[in-house]
């Protein structure tokens, strides 16, 4: 092999190293991310097709129940709402949970002060987001007075007035952390509270979350979907944020698509490299064809010399990518900058399936580049007197 074959084995060693490392790092973020909306969403959630308000009875409860792959399930009731803490406000979405709520998601595991303590009806507390926190310069370890809660009072017939507004001083127990689009967003409360306020119904709710066994989520989408029927929405937590995770998906084939261009480069290396060695082999070729050799038969022999080239460079990259990785996961050397993140370093999850795609982009590109010069020194004829 000349000097031209080993620059694009390297270049190609380069292209496929760095699609691997690039993907793990994004397959990482994606995890975190995922991770985070994991615990704070359910596995399915139930609400209204139209409005705000679900009807569940006890007869729809208990036929709920009896569908297989429910763990639990935790009744909601949500609302937007003002936070008063004396001169600072914000407005908030207070949700009012029910005993078996953490059992839906991982929310305590997001506690970072104080508990997670709901009260009762009578007398309600409320966990608040890190974010909420701060703009309303609350601290659950340190605060003494009562926090004011505003809620649209639904009796209202004149919103201009403060009768618009139902208030009830609630106490702050602990302070949830997840990430920013939560704790800036929500505050949780007693589910008996929040309906007295909005003045619900005993069998009217926001909506109904579930928690289901591992892969059973589309199994009991269909069968809640059965049970109430058409009136009610039920959504996966994907389709629950749909938008965000078809974003990720979007933004890694994209990604993918422009590391691929290094693999085009290295691609042209490839295709100078073999054009070289047609033009040095002429003789050998003169020979093989006056042996008998077919001209698919000299094609084969370029487009497998366009696949060894692909091949040590491939592998070769992929096994680099693999051990900057796994260092990274051990050892996480190489940092993120700003400190306002989850991790201070970069994540890193390697993906089988991005080894496959890996893998047969390097076959494809090896292909077209090696069949150019491959075809080429098939159909030229070469003179052993020249």
């Amino acid at each position: 092999m000349n000097i031209i074959a080993w620059i694009s084995v390297v270049a190609i060693a380069v292209g496929a190293a760095a699609l691997i490392i690039v993907l793990s790092v994004f397959n990482g973020f994606e995890g975190l991310v995922k991770g985070l909306y994991v615990d704070f969403y359910a596995d399915i959630r139930v609400g209204p097709v139209k409005g705000k308000i679900i009807r569940l009875s006890e007869s729809t409860l208990s036929g709920i129940k009896k569908i297989e792959g429910i763990t639990n399930f935790s009744l909601i009731a949500e609302e937007k709402a003002v936070l008063v803490n004396g001169d600072y406000q914000t407005i908030v979405i207070v949700k009012g949970v029910d005993d078996a709520f953490p059992l839906t998601n991982n929310i305590k595991a997001h506690i970072v002060a104080g508990s997670f303590d709901l009260g009762t009806a009578d007398h309600p507390k409320i966990v608040i987001g890190a974010g909420i926190e701060n703009a309303t310069g609350i601290d659950v370890n340190k605060t003494f007075y009562p926090i004011v809660l505003y809620l649209p009072n639904r009796k209202a017939t004149n919103f201009s007035t403060l009768d618009a507004m139902n208030s009830y001083t609630v106490y702050p127990t602990g302070t949830f952390q997840v990430q920013q689009e939560f704790d800036d967003k929500y505050i949780f409360s007693n589910l008996a509270f929040l309906k007295y306020m909005l003045d619900l119904k005993d069998d009217e709710y926001s909506s109904l979350e579930l928690k289901v066994k591992p892969d059973y989520a589309d199994q009991v989408k269909k069968s809640l979907q059965k049970e109430l029927g058409n009136q009610f929405l039920v959504q996966t937590r994907f389709e629950q944020n749909q938008s965000l995770f078809t974003v990720m998906q979007v933004e890694k084939w994209v990604i993918y698509g422009i590391l691929s261009l290094i693999l085009v480069i290295a691609a042209f290396n490839m295709v100078g490299a073999l054009t070289m060695l047609v033009l040095e082999k002429q003789k050998d070729i003169a020979v093989l064809k006056a042996m008998g050799a077919h001209n698919s038969l000299i094609q084969k022999i370029f487009i497998s010399e366009g696949f060894v080239l692909a091949g040590i460079g491939g592998l070769s990259g992929i096994f680099i990518a693999v051990m900057i990785c796994l260092i990274q996961t051990k050892f996480h050397l190489i940092k993120l900058s700003g400190g306002s993140f989850l991790v201070d370093y970069y994540p890193v999850k390697m993906v089988g399936s991005d080894f496959v795609l890996v893998l047969m982009t390097l076959t494809l590109i090896a292909f077209l580049a090696a069949w150019i010069p491959a075809r080429k020194a098939s159909l030229q004829h070469f003179s052993l007197k020249s």
